[in-house]
């Protein structure tokens, strides 16, 4: 197998169109003709069927039917479409293009002549590849550079089930809020100081309360020695150091 950790993609990369910053698509309202009733989504590219005739399936570009990932796709209803581009539409601005790393190691221009044919359609583009090669590094490590000049989002799944998962999870949380993901902030002043020493590595989360119940609070420990540290149950000296040097080092000015 060549060894895909060189400038082969270059020259195709060279002359891809490929946007800096994907424009949002825009849903024209449905019109009627005397063949078909949809909505449409226009951009600078051209005009495209967007719309599905439920807006809670996943679009499925029709020569994905039969790729074992839709088998686990099973809380969402599909929609199989030969109008769009991508392999999936997961939402009104959102498209994922699947890809084996088996094929890309096979056909290395594939995912580069998709890329081209999608132009500045959606807003949010995932590349998922399914990591099926003995020796996937290489290979990553090229889709990470092309997934950086096409302004991708690059996930990967393990096994078919997984990457069918990942779409679904995907159209699932299509309306979502992002609070849902956010991290959530500890109102309570113990958790909120148990939370800054878990931040110390390697202190987890029992040496941080360990700490607390030995010392009181955050005062007396940092007036503690490092070799009154060490003999904290579990801590030891390693922790002990960086704990140490960590809480005695200086505040950065700017």
């Amino acid at each position: 197998m060549e060894d895909l950790d060189d400038d082969s993609f270059d020259d195709v990369l060279a002359c891809m169109d490929i946007p800096p910053a994907p424009k949002q698509t825009k849903i024209q309202p449905a019109t009627e003709t005397a063949t078909t009733s949809s909505s449409t989504a226009t951009t600078s590219t051209g005009t495209v069927k967007a719309a599905p005739s439920n807006p809670h399936s996943v679009l499925v570009h029709t020569k994905q039917r039969g790729n074992p990932i839709l088998k686990s796709i099973l809380n969402v209803p599909l929609e199989y479409r030969d109008d769009i581009i991508p392999d999936y539409v997961v939402g009104r601005t959102a498209c994922i293009l699947f890809l084996s790393l088996k094929y890309h190691n096979l056909n290395p221009d594939y995912i580069c002549q998709r890329l081209k044919a999608l132009g500045k359609l959606y807003e949010l583009r995932v590349l998922l590849v399914q990591v099926d090669t003995p020796e996937p590094h290489n290979a990553l490590k090229s889709l990470t550079r092309i997934s950086l000049l096409a302004d991708l989002t690059m996930m990967l799944a393990w096994n078919a089930d997984e990457a069918g998962k990942i779409i679904e999870t995907y159209k699932q949380f299509e309306k979502r809020s992002p609070d849902l993901i956010m991290e959530r902030v500890e109102s309570n002043p113990h958790q909120k100081l148990v939370a800054a020493l878990t931040n110390i590595k390697p202190v987890n989360k029992t040496d941080a309360v360990t700490l607390l119940q030995i010392f009181g609070n955050l005062e007396n420990l940092i007036n503690a020695s490092e070799e009154r540290l060490s003999q904290v149950m579990g801590l030891g000296p390693r922790k002990a150091k960086k704990l140490y040097k960590t809480l005695h080092e200086p505040f950065l000015s700017k």
